[in-house]
């Protein structure tokens, strides 16, 4: 008897939470699985398949995009392992603001670090292969520190410290026992940074230079420069084949990598040495200086022109007419994209928050089923931006759903991205709730419904701030489905910024840098609420 109660007071009924699936599955459906769908359509024709295949630069590009892409892993691994033992292992004066300020490269805008390592490097790298691994292995190290850094907070002491009471060395204890151990999280870490750059498109675009193509680049430039639709899709299809197999070949690592051990958070120590304190606060300076050099580089860069130091790139910036001086080359209308960026944004958010909410309660209800629709909603963040933008450009091109020129259509697929966002920001709320909440509120004389809206939708007020401040940061730096969606009068900010870079001369420059600064700024600034909302949320 106590069971079907205990159903009956802690789920709200059946039709309530297939109305709530409704929107996020049709938004899914029309803005994800729609697109894929015709995209998979436009390569039937085995003659586009042949003709572009056929193609000797192709394979060029294919090699780039893979070797740079495993080059790009192997680096950001290795560097990430030093910071990663440092803050799960050591506690020492300014630990949590380095642990925040390891993490803020990765959540930029993949533009303004193409920006910031265009202003820091020489010359003579920027447009070089290498250039693209260095900013790579930039923009990926926060995921070798948070996700090798948490398995690595767990591991046994007493086992490394039995190593070296046998006579091991640190670095035969490190070999023989702990990379053994941390084995699952350097390989899913592995595969996150893989996936990040295989499909990389903004930093690329910025340093690789017409020489050293990505598969994403190669699409936009085929299905915007060229007009050669049916060869993007090809590759795009091309390229959502191979990062399959590569997460599939990536999972099976994980599994074999797996290992199982009492787990027990082990306590930080501090230095206590002079050799300790010497290196603990050499490693830790380094790892600040290497994540904020970049971004100092970009603002020094914004205060320079060839003639020393200038606020030349800010006034053009805040007057937004210097672009379109006479041979000053294609007008970039500074104050336009900035205003079109914010309306993006806003719409942006408006949608993932509604949509991201609705698949929360949704996937919190559902139990079981809930996880398809958790599954499917992450779909996305497994396919290239660019992909996403030409699935929809080919998809909305033709009536009765001829929405290219559309102003709601980049924001939808803005918020394509940041709805997983938004459900990452809320669901571990709702999953934490106690039961013991909703049937509070029933012995109170609550039914069902008005208990789940009493307690769960309630809840999620403050985690979908959260969300909404990730999401507002996401489509204010999204470059890659914007290249594709965008149309005139509705140029980004990441999109302003790369054709400020493209131009020659000293001032297109510095006003990219001041452009790439106030957008790093932004971001910063709402991920910065997001952060703090997200500790209010736990809190309460």
């Amino acid at each position: 008897m106590s069971s079907p109660d205990t159903r009956s007071t802690t789920l709200p009924p059946g039709r309530l939470v297939a109305l709530l699936a409704v929107g996020p599955v049709a938004f899914l459906t029309i803005c994800y699985l729609w697109p894929v769908v015709t995209l998979v359509g436009e390569v039937v024709r085995g003659s586009t398949v042949a003709d572009t295949l056929s193609r000797g630069g192709l394979w060029q590009v294919l090699w780039f995009t893979t070797w740079q892409a495993v080059i790009s892993t192997i680096a950001t691994v290795l560097a990430g392992l030093a910071p990663a033992w440092l803050l799960a292992r050591w506690s020492f004066p300014g630990r949590r603001a380095l642990a925040a300020v390891v993490v803020v490269p990765f959540l930029l805008p993949t533009v303004v670090v193409g920006a910031a390592f265009a202003a820091l490097l020489p010359d003579a790298l920027v447009g070089t292969a290498t250039a693209v691994v260095i900013a790579h292995v930039y923009f990926n190290l926060a995921v070798v520190v948070r996700l090798v850094g948490a398995l690595w907070e767990q591991l046994p002491v007493d086992l490394t410290a039995a190593a070296r009471t046998l006579g091991a060395s640190p670095w035969q204890a490190t070999r023989k026992v702990t990379l053994p151990l941390l084995r699952p999280a350097i390989a899913s870490a592995a595969m996150v940074t893989f996936l990040f750059t295989f499909t990389s498109f903004g930093v690329v675009a910025i340093l690789g230079g017409p020489a050293n193509a990505t598969l994403e680049v190669e699409i936009a430039r085929r299905a915007t420069g060229l007009g050669d639709i049916g060869g993007a899709a090809v590759l795009s299809l091309l390229q959502l084949g191979l990062l399959i197999v590569g997460l599939a070949v990536g999972s099976v690592v994980q599994r074999r990598a797996a290992a199982s051990w009492a787990v027990a958070p082990a306590p930080r120590q501090r230095p206590r040495t002079a050799t300790q304190r010497l290196g603990v606060g050499t490693l830790a300076t380094a790892t600040a200086v290497a994540t904020l050099l970049p971004i100092v580089a970009l603002a020094v860069s914004s205060l320079r022109t060839g003639r020393g130091w200038s606020l030349a790139g800010w006034r053009a910036l805040w007057d937004g007419t210097s672009a379109s001086r006479p041979g000053s080359g294609v007008a970039v209308d500074v104050w336009g994209a900035l205003g079109a960026s914010l309306r993006f944004a806003v719409a942006a958010t408006v949608v993932s928050v509604l949509v991201g909410g609705l698949a929360t309660l949704a996937i919190g209800a559902a139990r079981r089923h809930g996880r398809l629709l958790d599954v499917g909603l992450m779909l996305p963040l497994a396919t290239s931006a660019v992909t996403i933008g030409f699935g929809m450009l080919i998809t909305f091109d033709r009536a009765p759903f001829d929405w290219r020129d559309e102003p709601w259509l980049v924001p939808l697929g803005h918020a394509l991205v940041a709805v997983p966002f938004v459900v990452r920001a809320a669901l571990p709320v709702l999953r934490s709730r106690p039961t013991t909440w909703l049937d509070a509120a029933a012995t109170l004389g609550a039914s069902p419904t008005r208990a789940w809206w009493e307690v769960d939708v309630r809840l999620l007020r403050r985690p979908l701030v959260v969300g909404a401040a990730f999401a507002a940061a996401i489509s204010l730096g999204e470059f890659g489905a914007t290249t594709l969606l965008s149309r005139t009068g509705q140029e980004t900010l990441p999109t302003a910024i790369a054709r400020l870079l493209g131009r020659a001369g000293d001032i297109p420059r510095a006003e990219a840098s001041a452009l790439a600064v106030v957008l790093a700024v932004a971001c910063t600034l709402l991920l910065l609420l997001a952060a703090s909302g997200g500790r209010d949320a736990r809190r309460a």
